[in-house]
C-alpha cells in the first residue's frame, strides 16, 4: 500500500498544477509549514502528523489532499536540509511574494495550528527562532489583511463567482 501512494504522490507531484484543485493554496499552506518546521535542525517525524492532522481539519478529512499537503511540506522541508536551492530566507521570501500577488492567502496563516511544531522543539534557541517566525508571520498575516482588504473581497467575488458557473 505504500508504494501505490509513493507512486501516486510522484505522479501527482509531477502534474500537481493539472490534477490538483487549488494547487497555489496547498502550495503556499506548504511554504508556512515548512518554513516553522525547517527552522529546527531536529525536526522530528512528528511534526508531519501535525501538518496531516490540520490539513484533515482544513480540507474535511479528504485524506488525499491532507497526505499531498503533508507530502509537499516534506519535499520542501527536505529541500532546506539539503540546501537543494531551498533556505529559510528564499521560503520566506516566496511567502511575501506570493501574498503581495494573492493577498487573500494571508488567511491561510494559521499561526495556532504551527503552535504544536513549535512545542515540539527542545533547544531554548529553536523555540525562540520558531517563535520569531510565528510573529513574523502574524505581522505578515495582520499587515497584508489590513492593506490588500478591498482586493482580497475582490478575489474572493470573483472565485464565487467562478464557482457558481460551473
Amino acid at each position: 500500500m505504500r508504494l501505490v501512494f509513493k507512486l501516486k504522490h510522484h505522479f501527482f507531484n509531477a502534474f500537481r498544477e493539472i490534477f490538483v484543485h487549488h494547487h497555489g493554496s496547498l502550495e503556499f499552506r506548504a511554504k508556512v509549514f515548512a518554513l516553522v518546521i525547517s527552522a529546527n535542525d531536529n525536526a522530528e517525524d512528528e511534526s508531519y502528523s501535525i501538518v496531516k492532522n490540520t490539513a484533515l481539519d482544513i480540507y474535511d478529512n479528504d485524506d488525499e489532499r491532507a497526505n499531498l499537503l503533508m507530502m509537499t511540506t516534506k519535499e520542501l522541508v527536505k529541500k532546506v536540509k539539503d540546501n537543494n536551492g531551498l533556505d529559510l530566507d528564499t521560503l520566506i521570501s516566496s511567502i511575501q511574494k506570493e501574498l503581495k500577488i494573492v493577498p487573500r492567502y494571508a488567511k491561510k496563516i494559521d499561526i495556532d495550528s504551527l503552535q504544536p511544531i513549535v512545542a515540539l522543539s527542545h533547544d531554548i534557541n529553536t523555540i525562540s527562532y520558531q517563535e520569531n517566525i510565528l510573529e513574523f508571520l502574524q505581522n505578515l498575516k495582520n499587515e497584508t489583511l489590513s492593506s490588500k482588504k478591498s482586493q482580497i473581497v475582490e478575489d474572493e467575488e470573483k472565485l464565487l463567482q467562478e464557482s457558481n458557473t460551473k
